[in-house]
């Protein structure tokens, strides 16, 4: 484990491979620089750079705020809070441990990177205004490709292969309206899985939901997930703004994972709720998708009971009155997990996610 004994609540079952440094596919084009030095004891807030030459800023670079704080023998853990700039309460939460946290509470490493897609997060948007994209859906990225996706294999190449674990701190953002929860990716090893699941239950969110983004394997977790390290990501709220409740349970939320992956110096380890209620995304079934263009009217709130057939809204078309509304039906029952923010809808929109009750425990 990259030269590092485990201690604490999980042990030496943080990883599963081994976190020696892995040859970077085309790093030999990677230009970012940082005045961190990952290797060095106590705690160093800086930036890693990446140049940058836009019309207005010739020799310019974009920043990402970066800070390493490590002392001692221990589990590394990388956290990650702004991967879309519109999801507020991780940034919030990590900027404060960065500013509170000492060296001497912790034992191992922490890397934190509070405003991962910082163009982003200065933006409030969900991609990047610097070249469009989602920082989320370009790994493991590419050091001689734009900003979004050199960052991503900064991330991918420098900061996973050092890590044990992975805490992705992420929102709803502004197009919705979520369940406060955590989310574990499924992945092959199915030991690996259980360390994710058990992770997951410490941060004591109301839910857990197991879900394997239709497929998609361009996210941070993925990649994180095929290097071998324990990961859980979160959804806190939503609506483009913070709410006290949601930004009290991540901060909370942060602490507890922290402590049971044994990188706090102080107070026992905890296990967590001695229930989790745990859900699954069953596929496509679980999205409810505009089949127009128009103003969707929900049929459900968030955290409903619903019912596959029962309604799950309409869509009103506001510039042709004369024509009627088109239902959307839910397919999958179980509770409302998310609803869309924004009112107009396109085809193709989602306009509401169902999450269903697992029975038992995850195998």
């Amino acid at each position: 484990m990259n030269g590092v004994a485990a201690v604490g609540g999980f042990g030496s079952g943080l990883r599963s491979i081994s976190g020696q440094h892995r040859p970077a596919r085309n790093k030999e084009r990677a230009t970012y620089f940082t005045e961190i030095d990952f290797d060095k004891p106590g705690k160093q807030s800086g930036y890693v750079y990446f140049p940058h030459s836009p019309h207005e800023d010739a020799w310019g670079t974009e920043r990402v705020p970066l800070t390493v704080i490590a002392n001692g023998d221990g589990p590394t853990i990388l956290l990650e809070g702004g991967n879309h700039g519109d999801e507020y309460e991780g940034p919030i939460a990590l900027g404060e441990l960065i500013r509170s946290l000492k060296p001497e509470s912790i034992r191992g490493r922490l890397i934190i990177v509070p405003a991962i897609n910082t163009p982003a997060v200065g933006a409030g948007r969900r991609t990047s205004p610097v070249d469009g994209k989602n920082m989320n859906r370009v790994f493991p990225g590419d050091h001689a490709g734009t900003i979004t996706e050199q960052i991503a294999a900064f991330v991918n190449d420098e900061l996973l292969p050092r890590a044990d674990a992975l805490l992705s701190l992420h929102s709803g953002g502004s197009s919705l309206n979520i369940v406060p929860s955590t989310i574990v990716v499924p992945c092959p090893d199915k030991a690996q899985f259980q360390r994710c699941l058990a992770s997951a239950r410490t941060f004591e969110a109301p839910m857990c939901v197991v879900m394997d983004n239709l497929g998609d394997g361009r996210l941070c977790v993925t990649a994180a997930l095929a290097a071998g390290l324990t990961c859980v990501s979160t959804e806190m709220a939503g609506g483009g703004v913070v709410t006290r409740s949601a930004l009290d349970l991540c901060r909370l939320g942060l602490l507890r994972v922290l402590r049971f992956w044994g990188v706090m110096a102080d107070g026992p380890s905890p296990t967590g709720p001695a229930e989790q209620a745990y859900f699954e995304m069953r596929g496509a079934g679980a999205y409810v998708i505009a089949s127009e263009h128009g103003v969707f009217e929900p049929g459900a709130e968030i955290g409903d009971q619903v019912t596959a057939g029962d309604v799950a809204g309409h869509i009103h078309f506001l510039t042709a009155p004369e024509k009627e509304p088109v239902a959307l039906h839910f397919k999958e029952s179980g509770v409302v997990y998310s609803t869309r923010q924004y009112g107009i809808v396109r085809p193709g929109s989602a306009c509401a996610v169902v999450a269903s009750p697992r029975a038992g425990h995850f195998a």
